[in-house]
C-alpha cells in the first residue's frame, strides 16, 4: 500500500470533516439508524451498529448525539426508509472509484452519482467493474505521536487481532478483517492508542496516479461533489493522492 497515498487520502478526508462537521455527524447517525433498525440497539449482538458506532466515535461524535441516533432507530425513521446503494464507476485518468450511499429514494441518487461522474471527466459503471480492485478491510489509523514505540504497537496490534501493521514515518495503520475489526479496535483503545480514523473500508490493491494538472482537478472536484450529497456515506478510490493536494 501506498502510505504516500493513504495519509493525503486521510488528511484530505479531515479537513473535509473539520469544515462540515454537522453534515458528517449527520451521515453518521443515519449510518447508526439504518444498522440499529435493522438488527437491533445492543452494539454487542450487532456487529453493523457497533462497526457504525467505532467510526463515529473516531470521528469524535458524542456519545449523546449517538445514543439519540440509536433510541431514534427503535421507532420508526420518520417516513424512510433507506437503503444501502453501491456505485462503481471510472474517474478522471482511470482512478477506480466506489460510493457507498444511503437513501430513500434510489432514482434521485443515482441520477445525483451520475450527474457529479458526467461532470468531471468519469464514468459511472456497472455493479462489478471496479470491486475486483479493492479489499473490503478493517482500517484503524493511528498517528505517531512521542512515546508510540514502532515494535510496541505492531505487537499489540498483531495480539488484538490484526492481520497487518503498515508503519511508516506518519504514523500506523493497523489492518483486520471486517469480522475482527470491532475486537481489534476494542482492544487497541484499551491500550492506550487512539486512532484518528477507524472503518470498515474497501481498500485498494493498487493505485493509479494522475498525470496532469487538469486530471487531478477533476479528481479533487468529484471526490468533492460525492462527499458533499447527503445520500453520499463513503467515497473510496485507488487515486494516488499528492500529498500537497
Amino acid at each position: 500500500m501506498s502510505g504516500h497515498s493513504k495519509w493525503a487520502n486521510i488528511q484530505h478526508r479531515k479537513s473535509k470533516q473539520d469544515a462540515k462537521r454537522g453534515k458528517v455527524f449527520t451521515k453518521l447517525g443515519r449510518a447508526i439508524m439504518v444498522a440499529a433498525k435493522e438488527g437491533g440497539g445492543d452494539p454487542d449482538s450487532n456487529a453493523a451498529l457497533r462497526d457504525a458506532v467505532a467510526k463515529a466515535k473516531a470521528a469524535n461524535m458524542p456519545n449523546d448525539t449517538i445514543e439519540r441516533a440509536i433510541k431514534k432507530a427503535s421507532g420508526e425513521l420518520g417516513d424512510a426508509e433507506y437503503q444501502e446503494v453501491i456505485y462503481e464507476g471510472y474517474g478522471p485518468g482511470g482512478v477506480a472509484v466506489i460510493v457507498q450511499a444511503l437513501t430513500d429514494n434510489r432514482n434521485r441518487t443515482a441520477g445525483d452519482i451520475r450527474h457529479a461522474f458526467d461532470k468531471n471527466g468519469g464514468n459511472l459503471g456497472t455493479t462489478g467493474c471496479v470491486s475486483f480492485l479493492f479489499d473490503k478491510k478493517g482500517q484503524i489509523i493511528i498517528e505517531r505521536a512521542e512515546g508510540l514505540d514502532d515494535e510496541q504497537v505492531m505487537l499489540l496490534a498483531i495480539e488484538g487481532g490484526a492481520q497487518d501493521v503498515e508503519i511508516d514515518e506518519e504514523g500506523y495503520e493497523i489492518v483486520s478483517s471486517p469480522e475482527d475489526f470491532g475486537t481489534v479496535l476494542k482492544f487497541v483503545q484499551d491500550n492506550g492508542l487512539e486512532p484518528v480514523s477507524a472503518e470498515i473500508a474497501m481498500l485498494p490493491q493498487t493505485y493509479v496516479s494522475l498525470q496532469t494538472e487538469d486530471e487531478i482537478k477533476l479528481m479533487n472536484r468529484l471526490i468533492d461533489m460525492l462527499e458533499d450529497n447527503d445520500d453520499v456515506q463513503n467515497v473510496y478510490h485507488n487515486w494516488d493522492m499528492p500529498e500537497e493536494n
